[in-house]
């Protein structure tokens, strides 16, 4: 989908994001070879800066105990991170002290080409922190799509591994974090409410919906063990036919953890239901966004754009982008619609695709597993391709799942988490399957390819394994650049044999661009021009055949998730404008797998950098 969980959801609910960067000078490079004697010094000015990146990226993990495990490591394994003011606080000041000891410990044009990458990154992620710290108020650390709610339970039972006693030991802890770790997030969701910012009323009733699910059974009450209590019996047990403890020694630890679920656990979750009940007379029925419901809504929604998208773009220069690109992907549906001789207006061509049967899995169980067999060949097949396409290729594996009952929403969208740099977890494509029919057979192939192979599985798996690039530069997350791939990804997938050989998996295609089109005119129409929930769905229905309660499902999450959905579109057409550019340079040495190993090797950053490196591989090409 579009929101890819690098990181933990907990801290997405409070983190800062990036916005535009200062373009530096001195990266030019020299028209002559340089002397040895300047190519070793710069060499080791390179090296110097890249081990103080080291040893930063180390200090700024110390705040994060769940990115650490999200990384596979079991540093602080019993903690959860500080998600209070005072902790964001913290961090803040850490990354611009850290700045500004890089500014007066190192000479800028003293370093090579990949060395100044680094630098410029590292300053423009301090100026987005610093940019983003002026609205911490504004962010919903409880909502409907990637809640706290819903992220805690995820990341305990999928992230957290249980491999011996202090591991398990390790999980007892966190549970009993929990009203911390809450209690730091509830205090901002009560200073915004102060404030006059809240989310809207759909979004109270999923945080209720999604919190009273993780609590309902045993032991919480009376009923079939919830999904913590399983997990925590399951890791206890695993142990035992691992060998690792005995059975009595089991059944303690069980009882620590069933403790630690009714006096801990039980208590936090029950405390954030019963304040966004008492909360829901305030909230909007039919809400518009951000810029017409915050004090200082137009600023935040200017920040949020630039953090989506990494340009200086405006609300109303994205606005036209989107009309113009839902006007053109119109035409080639038109196009389609003919060639399958279908009868009728694109209207009424949508309504086909939306309830023909032929177009629809099963809703059942049997349907589901179909869904998710489906969606595991069709990553296969780009598996067997990418060789072709690309010099980088993951060595982590991939694998699809249906999303946990508990967090599960009815027409939302897929997402993927990635794998650990060591490969020991797959990167894992989650898929919404409560309702089939929000889950039409058109999408499948393109989705999987958005989520998995060649796009972020791909992006993320080679980032996270690479060589001699610091590890902040592996980890970090720009939605412009990771989504932008992903969405270019699905057209990729088009030259690729064996793909869209259905002319309607090649009209899901259409339909999931014309989507992200359409993203931006809603996006914009919603935080910049006052269009309210209702409005933006009559728009997305007018143009595209996306089930109702997709169409809904979206809608919200463009209302609680203020320009992030812009990321998409726009970090596709700069990668196309990008890879026309190399075309047209360098002619029959255009070499497809090079541009893409010149997009991904340097792992994820802004577009201007990105455009950056891309031209600098154009000119080593040609040279």
């Amino acid at each position: 989908m579009q929101r890819v969980l690098i990181v933990s959801a907990l801290s997405l609910a409070l983190c800062v994001a990036c916005s535009h960067g200062t373009p530096r000078a001195g990266d030019a490079q020299p028209t002559a070879p340089a002397t040895a004697a300047v190519e070793a010094g710069t060499a080791a000015a390179d090296a110097r800066l890249n081990a103080w990146f080291e040893r930063k990226y180390e200090e700024k993990l110390q705040f994060s105990p769940v990115q650490m495990t999200m990384l596979g490591r079991k540093d602080r394994y019993g903690e959860l991170d500080d998600m209070s003011s005072e902790g964001k606080a913290k961090q803040l000041a850490w990354q611009v002290a850290a700045f500004e000891e890089m500014k007066s410990t190192f000479d800028y044009n003293a370093l090579g080409p990949e060395a100044k990458l680094s630098w410029d990154l590292f300053e423009y992620q301090t100026k987005a922190a610093q940019a983003a710290d002026r609205f911490a108020d504004h962010g919903y650390p409880f909502e409907q799509m990637g809640g706290a709610q819903a992220f805690l339970p995820t990341f305990l039972i999928n992230f957290h591994k249980v491999e011996d006693e202090s591991d398990y030991l390790a999980y007892v802890a966190r549970l009993r974090e929990v009203p911390r770790a809450f209690g730091g997030l509830m205090a901002q969701v009560k200073r915004s409410a102060e404030l006059g910012i809240r989310p809207p009323r759909f979004a109270h009733e999923g945080v209720i919906d999604q919190a009273s699910k993780v609590i309902t059974g045993a032991p919480f009450t009376k009923g079939k063990d919830s999904a913590l209590w399983a997990d925590a019996q399951a890791k206890a047990d695993a142990l035992v036919k691992a060998g690792k403890i005995d059975a009595e020694r089991a059944n303690a630890l069980k009882a620590e953890a069933r403790k630690a679920l009714t006096e801990a656990v039980q208590p936090a979750f029950a405390d954030v239901i019963a304040w966004y009940k008492a909360d829901l007379p305030n909230a909007a029925v039919n809400p518009s966004g951000v810029g017409a419901r915050h004090p200082e809504g137009a600023a935040y929604y200017a920040e949020r754009l630039r953090s989506s998208t990494t340009t200086d773009l405006t609300p109303e220069q994205v606005h036209q982008i989107g009309l113009a690109e839902v006007a053109r992907l119109r035409g080639e549906m038109e196009a389609l619609k003919d060639k399958v001789g279908f009868k009728g207006d694109l209207k009424a061509f949508f309504k086909f695709i939306r309830t023909d049967p032929q177009f629809k899995y099963p809703n059942t169980d049997a349907g589901r597993q179909a869904y998710i067999d489906d969606a595991t060949k069709a990553i296969a097949t780009i598996k067997q391709q990418l060789p072709n396409y690309f010099g980088l290729l993951p060595k982590a594996d991939l694998v699809v799942k249906r999303v946990e009952p508990f967090r599960e929403v009815a027409g939302a969208a897929q997402h993927y988490y990635p794998s650990t740099p060591d490969g020991s977890r797959p990167g894992i494509y989650y898929a919404h399957l409560s309702d089939m029919s929000a889950m039409p057979k058109t999408e499948l192939e393109v989705i999987a390819y958005h989520e998995g192979l060649p796009g972020h599985h791909m992006q993320f798996a080679i980032a996270q394994e690479l060589q001699g690039v610091p590890e902040f530069r592996k980890q970090a997350d720009f939605n412009a650049y990771s989504e932008g791939w992903a969405l270019y990804s699905e057209w990729l997938a088009r030259e690729m044999p064996g793909t869209y050989t259905d002319p309607y998996s090649e009209y899901g295609r259409l339909t999931s661009e014309i989507w992200r089109a359409i993203r931006l005119v809603v996006d914009t129409g919603l935080h910049a021009k006052g269009w309210t929930q209702e409005q933006a769905v009559a728009y997305m229905a007018d143009n595209s055949s996306l089930p109702l309660p997709a169409i809904e499902a979206e809608v919200r999450r463009y209302i609680t998730w203020p320009g992030q959905a812009t990321g998409y579109k726009i970090g596709m057409l700069k990668i196309q404008e990008l890879r026309k550019k190399a075309e047209a340079e360098l002619g029959d040495d255009f070499d497809i797998r090079g541009f893409h190993d010149a997009v991904l090797g340097g792992g994820a950053m802004p577009l201007t950098l990105l455009e950056r490196r891309v031209e600098q591989w154009i000119e080593t090409k040609k040279s």
